[in-house]
C-alpha cells in the first residue's frame, strides 16, 4: 500500500530519511539501545498522551484486527475497548477536557466547543472553547486563544506543581485539543492553524517548530497522488449520492499542490502533527531530566475525516491504517532515546456515520435532523403565541439552548414552558430537559452505560454556563440538514456511538490484558498519576485509578 506522504516526512523528519534528504534537517534518531523493562514499581520518565479524534470504540473494533503499527504495539498493553465518553456533550473540546483533567465537563467547565453568553459586552454572543472573549475587537471565529474556561488542573499541571523541573509540552492539530489536555502551566503549547504550527502570542518559536513548520509547508506545496486500496479499504470502496451531483465514499485522497484545507483533512496531517510531538521530545530531551515529562498529543484528522466523507467509507479506511503506521515509527524513535515511556491513547468522542449510508447498511430509519427543529423557527413561533417582540431562544436547538435574560421571571417561566413542550413533542426528539430538572439529577458513579439521558446531561452541565433547556435528538438522528454544503456526518449527540471510546495503555515490559467492561476518560488521569507517584486526595477528580498491573500487583496502590 502506499501512504501520503506524510509518512515519508514523518520518516525524514525523525530519522533523516533519505527518501526526502532530510529537508528540515532535523537530526537523526541515536541508535536503538538494548535497555531492560522498567520495573514495575519504577516511575517512567515520560507519560505520552495521545488523543485520536472522533476515533470511536466502533472503529476501534472494526480495524483492530489489520493493525500491524503503533495501535498493534498498544493491543500488547492494558486494552479498554468500552471507554466512555459519559457525559452528553460528546465534543471536542469538552472530551479534550476530560483526559488529563480526571474530571467531567460538569466541572472542567467545558460544556461544549462554544456556548452563548448573552451577558458578554461584545456584539457576537458566541464564546469559543478556548478563547479570551475580553480581547477587543476579537470574535467566537477570528479569536484569541486561551486556557481560561478551563476551571481545574491537568495532570501536567499538578506534575510541575508537585516538581517544578517537570516539563509540560502539548501538541495537536486543534487549538481546542492542545489546550485542553495541556492546561494553564506548559512549557511548549502548539497547535496547527490552518498554515503552520503556532503558539499564544509572543512565545518563542523553537527550532523544533521551525523546521515541522518548513518541512511541512514543502510538503503541502507538493501535489499528492491518490493512494493505493489495499484490499480491506476495498471493501468500503463505494460512492454514497448525498445530493447535488456529490457523493462521498471512494475517496483517494489525491490532493492539489498548495491545497491546505484538503491537507488537513488526509492522513498527512496526523504524520506532521507526530513529527512535530517528536522532533520536541527529541531537542528538549524529554523524559531525560531529573524528573517525569509529559507530552499531550492532538491527532486530529481522523475527525476531519469523518465529518467530511463519514466513518464507514474507503476514506476512514485509509486515514486508519496511516495513522497506525505513523503511530509506529513515532513509538520507534521513542524507543530509540532509550527512554521509559508510558503511553496512553483515546479518543475525545465517537461518531456516527452519514445517513444516506446507514440507510444502505441496514439501518433505515438513520435521518437527517429536520429544519424545524431550529432555535430560530420555534423561537419565532413562541414568541409569535406569547405576544413577544423578538425570539426569547438562543442556540441551534440541539443541546443546550438560552432564553433571553431581559425577560422578566413569568416570561422567562412562560418561554421555557412552552419550549420544552414544543420540543418534547417533536418526533425526532428524545427529551427536553430544564435547567432545574438537571440540577435535581444527582452526579453518579455507576456504570456509564447505565446511566439515564438525565444522568448525562448532568455530567455536561455547568451552571454558569449551561443553557436553560438541553434538547437531545433520538439515536441516529444526524444535526446537518443539508450534506451538500460541507460536513456530511458528525457527532455530539447523547448515543453511544459517540460516547464510547478506547482507551488503551503501553509500557515497556507490562503484561497485557483486556477488559472488556466500561471504564471512563476520566479515570485516565489517576491511572496515569498513580504510575508516577503523584498522590490524588478522595474526591479531587470525578476518575477513578485503573489497575494496569495485569497480576496480583495493583498500579493504584
Amino acid at each position: 500500500m502506499r501512504f501520503a506522504r506524510s509518512a515519508i516526512v514523518l520518516s525524514a523528519l525523525l530519522a533523516g530519511s533519505a527518501a526526502m534528504a532530510n529537508p528540515a534537517g532535523v537530526p537523526a534518531a541515536a541508535p536503538a539501545q538494548a535497555t531492560p523493562a522498567p520495573s514495575p514499581e519504577a516511575k517512567p520518565k515520560l507519560v505520552v498522551v495521545i488523543s485520536v479524534d472522533q476515533f470511536s470504540a466502533d472503529l476501534f473494533a472494526e480495524y483492530r484486527t489489520y493493525f500491524s503499527g503503533g495501535f498493534a504495539r498498544l493491543l500488547q498493553g492494558a486494552v479498554f475497548p468500552s471507554g466512555y465518553q459519559s457525559h452528553a456533550a460528546t465534543e471536542t473540546c469538552p472530551g479534550h477536557s476530560t483526559i488529563l483533567t480526571g474530571d467531567h465537563p460538569s466541572r472542567t467547565g467545558i460544556i461544549a466547543n462554544d456556548w452563548i453568553d448573552l451577558n458578554t459586552p461584545r456584539a457576537d454572543k458566541t464564546v469559543y472553547c478556548a478563547e479570551d472573549e475580553s480581547v477587543p475587537g476579537s470574535n467566537s471565529d477570528d479569536y484569541t486563544v486561551s486556557d481560561k474556561h478551563l476551571k481545574v488542573p491537568t495532570l501536567g499541571e499538578r506534575m510541575k506543581a508537585a516538581d517544578p523541573r517537570t516539563r509540560v509540552v502539548s501538541v495537536a492539530g486543534k487549538d481546542r485539543a492542545a489546550v485542553m489536555m495541556g492546561g494553564h502551566d506548559v512549557d511548549e503549547l502548539w497547535w496547527w492553524d490552518g498554515k503552520k504550527y503556532r503558539s499564544y502570542a509572543g512565545r518563542t518559536e523553537p527550532a523544533a517548530v521551525t523546521r515541522t513548520n518548513k518541512a511541512v509547508t514543502a510538503e503541502i506545496e507538493q501535489a499528492q497522488p491518490p493512494l493505493k486500496m489495499p484490499p480491506v479499504c476495498q471493501a468500503h470502496y463505494r460512492a454514497i449520492p448525498i445530493g447535488d451531483g456529490k457523493s462521498v465514499g471512494t475517496g483517494r485522497f489525491a490532493r492539489a499542490a498548495g491545497d491546505y484545507k484538503a491537507f488537513r483533512a488526509s492522513p498527512e496531517f496526523d504524520g506532521a502533527t507526530l513529527a512535530l510531538a517528536a522532533a520536541m521530545i527529541q531537542d528538549m530531551k524529554l523524559g531525560q531530566g531529573p524528573a517525569t515529562d509529559i507530552i499531550d498529543i492532538g491527532a486530529s484528522a481522523t475527525d476531519y475525516v469523518g465529518h467530511s466523507y463519514g466513518t464507514e467509507g474507503s476514506e476512514m479506511c485509509l486515514q486508519l491504517l496511516s495513522l497506525d503506521r505513523d503511530l509506529g515509527q513515532f513509538f520507534k524513535v521513542l524507543d530509540a532515546t532509550g527512554v521509559d515511556y508510558v503511553v496512553a491513547l483515546t479518543a475525545d468522542h465517537g461518531g456516527n456515520d452519514l445517513p444516506e449510508r446507514e440507510n444502505m447498511h441496514a439501518i433505515p430509519g438513520a435521518k437527517r435532523v429536520d429544519p424545524s427543529i431550529s432555535a430560530k423557527l420555534v423561537g419565532d413561533a413562541i414568541a409569535k403565541k406569547l405576544g413577544l417582540s423578538e425570539n426569547p431562544l438562543h442556540g441551534s436547538g440541539v443541546g443546550d439552548i438560552w432564553i433571553d435574560p431581559k425577560l422578566g421571571k413569568a416570561q422567562h417561566d412562560a418561554v421555557l414552558a412552552e419550549a420544552a413542550a414544543r420540543y418534547r413533542a417533536n418526533p425526532q426528539v428524545a427529551g427536553a430537559f430544564t435547567r432545574d430538572q438537571i440540577m435535581a439529577t444527582p452526579v453518579v458513579h455507576t456504570p456509564p452505560e447505565t446511566w439515564t439521558l438525565l444522568e448525562r446531561a448532568r455530567a455536561s452541565y455547568y451552571p454558569a454556563r449551561s443553557g436553560d433547556l438541553v434538547v437531545a435528538l433520538k439515536p441516529r438522528i444526524t444535526p446537518i440538514p443539508d450534506p451538500t454544503r460541507g460536513y456530511v456526518a458528525t457527532h455530539g449527540s447523547f448515543w453511544d456511538y459517540d460516547r464510547r471510546v478506547p482507551i488503551l495503555f503501553w509500557r515497556k515490559g507490562m503484561a497485557g490484558f483486556e477488559q472488556p467492561l466500561s471504564v471512563e476518560t476520566v479515570d485516565i488521569m489517576p491511572s496515569l498519576a498513580a504510575l508516577v507517584k503523584l498522590p490524588l486526595k478522595p474526591g479531587d477528580v470525578d476518575g477513578r485509578c485503573l489497575d494496569l498491573d495485569a497480576g496480583e500487583g495493583n498500579s493504584c496502590d
